[in-house]
Formats: C-alpha cells, structure tokens, sequence
C-alpha cells in the first residue's frame, strides 16, 4: 500500500498554483517645443516613480555642458546612426533642427515585457511614427503658455546661441500643431501644477481596463 506524501491527505489532488501574468509595460510618448520644460517634467517623473525606465535616446549633435552620455543621449558619429539605420536598430528615428534623433528599438521592448513603463521624450516626427507602430501607447503633449515665454525660457537656460533659438522658435510652431494627434494637451505654466497633472495622466493610463486586470479575492 502506498503511502501518503507529508502535507497531502489520501485522495487529495496537488493544487495547481499559476502563475499571475506579468504586466506589460506601458509606453509612454512626450513631446514638445524646445523650452516648454518637458525634459524637466520626464526626468521628476523617472525620479519619482521605480516603475517608469527612461529611454535614452541616440543622436548626432554635440552634447551640451550638463548632458551626460548614456544618460541623457547616446551621442554618435553620422556613421554609427547609419549602421543603426542599417541593422534596423531603431523604433524611430528624424531630424530635428539639423541633427539626427533615434530611440533604439531592444532595450524599449525589453522593458515593457518586463512589465516597466518606458518614457520616451521624443519629438512629434518619432512620435507620430511611433503611433502607428504601436497603438497602445500614451502620447502627451507639453506647450508653452506663450510664445513670449516660450522666447524668454530658452533665453534664460543658457544652453544655446542666438542663431539655435531663433532656429527653434521658429519650428515651434509647426510643432505646436501637431499637438491634436496626441491623447493629451498640458500646457507647462507652472511646474508643480503641470508635473500634477502630468502624474494624474500616468496614474489614469495605468488604471485603463486594457491594462489593469485585478484579481478580486473571495474573502476580505
């Protein structure tokens, strides 16, 4: 006569524990002018929250005084964004005011199947491409209260010549208009207010049917 196993009585049969899903990521597009503080708004928003990955971006200009490599971009020769190009390791890619833009596609898809939101700060031409290529995603646009304060904010940063800002208030408005192909509009006109609004967004998102699947218990 066979005996029993510890733990299990006669006629019992072993419980099947399965495994929940792992939760996908969510992609999350934010894009807007230069000066509308939307890099100051992604980079509060990774910091405070462990679920969202920053995807860091390869590009072809020179790096700013406070921009790290590997951090803030990936900053690469005309000829490494070529074979990038060429090995179709980009999810997107376009040129935004004279240089070269791309999101490497690998460590983006990585991520969400790991079930990590990834944070694309991405111009409107990646973005849109981005859209079509994968429509779960939430796209968030950050403008400017005004143009006179759009002026002012890229004055006061610092960061580039006269000839740069007057090139970027210049495509500014091309950029605006774009803003009706996105699922939000947040107008930057105060950075506590707007970094708010911008977390009730995600938190929403996050809450969508689509994507949040609770498992309801029997008992309290």
């Amino acid at each position: 006569m066979s005996e029993n196993k510890p733990g299990m009585k006669r006629g019992t049969p072993p419980v099947c524990v399965v495994a929940q899903p792992v939760r996908k990521g969510m992609l999350i597009l934010v894009s807007g002018p230069s000066g509308t503080g939307k890099g100051t708004l992604c980079e509060r928003l990774v910091a405070s929250d462990n679920n969202i990955m920053f995807s860091v971006s390869a590009t072809t200009r020179q790096p700013r005084e406070c921009e790290q490599d590997g951090v803030h971009y990936r900053f690469i020769s005309e000829a490494q964004f070529d074979q990038l190009l060429k090995d179709d390791e980009l999810l997107e890619h376009a040129v935004v005011h004279d240089h070269r833009y791309g999101t490497p596609r690998q460590p983006v898809i990585d991520a969400l199947n790991s079930g990590l939101d990834v944070l694309l700060d991405v111009d409107s031409q990646g973005a849109l491409n981005v859209m079509r290529a994968m429509k779960d995603c939430v796209s968030i646009f950050i403008l400017p209260p005004s143009f006179a304060s759009l002026k002012q904010r890229l004055h006061t940063r610092n960061t580039d010549d006269e000839k740069e800002i007057l090139k970027r208030l210049h495509n500014a408005r091309a950029e605006i208009a774009q803003y009706v192909h996105y699922d939000y509009a947040l107008i930057n006109d105060e950075l506590e207010g707007a970094y708010k609004r911008l977390e009730s967004i995600i938190a929403a998102e996050r809450m969508r049917t689509s994507r949040f699947h609770p498992d309801i218990p029997e008992d309290i």
